[in-house]
């Protein structure tokens, strides 16, 4: 692995958890709007950011109040969700479309999160589903523009390879 790849795979991390204790009330819980998942976009203009996000994830889940719930069902939902982007990204070329589709599937699979919620806190699971899904799918359209005017500056798609 070449050092940039695994410094701006850090970076990427580091950004993640930052944004993620930035605003900790409204990222763990029955509604959540986790700003940091803005940064799942990044898969839509390089599959290789992947690394990046998981870790920062995985960090930011260690000191969830959920204990290893969010562990297990949060870096699991990502997973699952980053890699259908991948795969979807092979067939579907516009950057705003992936980031579209990327939108709709993380909202769709809320229903992860939704049992964890269910499974650690009690929480009834249908109400856990659409309160979480509303916060991911507003906190991702409105990560669409912003991620469009930050690669206007940043160049995403080759700023890992080169």
């Amino acid at each position: 692995m070449k050092t940039k790849y695994l410094a701006v795979s850090a970076i990427i991390a580091a950004l993640y958890i930052a944004v993620t204790y930035l605003i900790a009330p409204l990222s763990y819980g029955e509604v959540q709007f986790r700003i940091a998942e803005i940064f799942n976009h990044l898969i839509a203009f390089n599959p290789r950011y992947m690394l990046g996000v998981v870790l920062g994830v995985f960090i930011a889940n260690l000191f969830s109040p959920l204990g290893w719930f969010d562990l297990v069902f949060g870096v699991g939902h990502s997973i699952i969700c980053l890699t259908i982007l991948v795969i979807v990204s092979k067939y579907v070329k516009n950057i705003v479309a992936r980031m579209l589709i990327n939108s709709f599937v993380f909202t769709f699979m809320m229903w992860i999160i939704a049992l964890e919620l269910k499974l650690a806190l009690d929480l009834p699971f249908w109400l856990s589903w659409i309160s979480c899904a509303i916060g991911e799918f507003i906190v991702l359209l409105i990560g669409i523009p912003i991620m469009q005017l930050l690669n206007k500056r940043l160049k995403f798609k080759d700023l890992i390879d080169k």
